[in-house]
């Protein structure tokens, strides 16, 4: 972005604005959109004129009764009154992506202007990569930008076929999906040792590629949250009625083998906070993971594990931390994740470099107030595994050619 010319240039960015919204449609936590200022603050600053389109929700599949989509629920336009207080420039709406209002609306525009283009997703060609819906979008603008990391694994119209429309000086990511693949080439390529990655999550069908890819180069893997009682019960342990995938326990042997193999320390559970019931008020006691009474359930890490796995993470020089180590949205069962978030924060502020890998870490990160003491927090949960498991993004190649 540094080297393009915006001056009286028409700017089309692509931006992460799937936010939360309450019942009243206000917005609940615009971390999305204040990601987004730096990339829209420096095309206004160097005369640009901003065209914005993003998605809201998946407004295909929540269609009304007779098919037509719930413009109420989806429209971008309840973002409006926040994205012209974020900017501190009035925002104009346009109720369509393309077309004729599309192209009036910009045509409108005087230099240094802001346009929010309705939902992408409110066309069916968006996720089918409709390649007219892509033109009519590159017609609008004379540079394309994409800012939406949180996207960039869908090879959407918006997000990736709309590229092949500029050449690469008319193209650009945006500060945002640039700082996301520079945060995670940290942990990919040439990575400070020991390097540690910490996985959790409840299912392993969710993040086999990531753990396959995990065990090819990092030095230890924490494996917490529901998965690990699929990796418990694989060893023979007995996890109560603990969640479990039985059709991934011969998997689970092959990575603990694997794992072994490279020489890589696979750490699961020692002990687990355990319940009578999925409920915060639930009974609680502690036991061993793989002693866990036949109508009781693991819910969080215990206490020992808490302290080994702490204690690994205070000697790390790098750390990745993608999904939760218990059921933290209760807070009966928060501790093993709190207590994981305080020791990435505490080995980051000793000097390790520590990325949240996007989705339920990010939800933890923020509950436990630590977001600043870490050193990138990611705003793309699939993008961000999907990048980590060694794949290529489709909205980042298309940048690319």
């Amino acid at each position: 972005m540094n080297h393009i010319d915006f001056n009286n240039k028409k700017v089309l960015i692509r931006v992460d604005f799937n936010v939360p919204l309450d019942e009243q449609k206000n917005i609940t936590d615009d971390t999305r959109m204040r990601a987004a200022m730096p990339t829209i603050n420096h095309v206004l600053e160097n005369g640009g004129t901003v065209i914005l389109m993003s998605h809201l929700g998946r407004p295909q599949k929540k269609l009304k009764e007779d098919g037509s989509i719930n413009v109420e629920q989806f429209t971008l336009k309840h973002l409006v009154a926040h994205l012209t207080d974020l900017l501190g420039v009035e925002v104009q709406f346009c109720e369509d992506t393309i077309g004729e209002k599309a192209q009036a609306k910009v045509g409108a525009l005087d230099k240094g202007q802001v346009l929010l283009l309705e939902n992408t997703r409110f066309h069916k060609g968006e996720s089918k990569g409709d390649e007219a819906l892509a033109k009519g979008m590159a017609d609008l603008a004379d540079i394309y930008i994409n800012d939406a990391f949180g996207t960039a694994h869908r090879a959407h119209a918006s997000t990736t076929v709309v590229a092949q429309y500029f050449d690469k000086d008319h193209k650009s990511f945006g500060f945002l999906l640039a700082a996301e693949l520079e945060n995670a080439n940290k942990v990919l390529n040439n990575p400070e040792r020991p390097l540690v990655s910490i996985v959790g999550g409840a299912k392993v069908s969710d993040k086999i590629l990531l753990l396959e890819k995990m065990i090819d180069f990092v030095d230890v893997l924490i494996v917490g949250g529901g998965m690990a009682y699929t990796f418990v019960k694989s060893q023979g342990g007995k996890i109560g009625t603990s969640i479990c995938e039985d059709d991934k326990m011969e998997l689970a042997q092959k990575l603990l083998k694997k794992a072994a193999s490279k020489g890589v320390q696979l750490l699961l559970p020692e002990d687990t906070l355990i319940a009578d019931k999925f409920d915060n008020d639930a009974n609680r006691n502690v036991t061993l993971t793989s002693e866990i009474p036949d109508d009781w359930m693991g819910l969080d890490i215990g206490p020992k594990t808490i302290e080994k796995f702490a204690k690994t993470i205070s000697e790390s020089k790098t750390i990745l931390w993608n999904g939760p180590m218990g059921v933290f949205e209760m807070e009966n069962f928060a501790t093993g994740t709190k207590s994981i978030a305080e020791a990435v924060a505490a080995a980051t502020a000793n000097g390790a470099f520590s990325l949240i890998g996007g989705g339920d870490s990010v939800a933890a990160i923020k509950q436990m107030g630590l977001s600043d003491k870490v050193s990138y927090v990611s705003t793309g949960g699939g993008a961000m595994l999907e990048l980590l498991e060694g794949k290529e993004l489709p909205g980042v190649k298309a940048m690319k050619e």
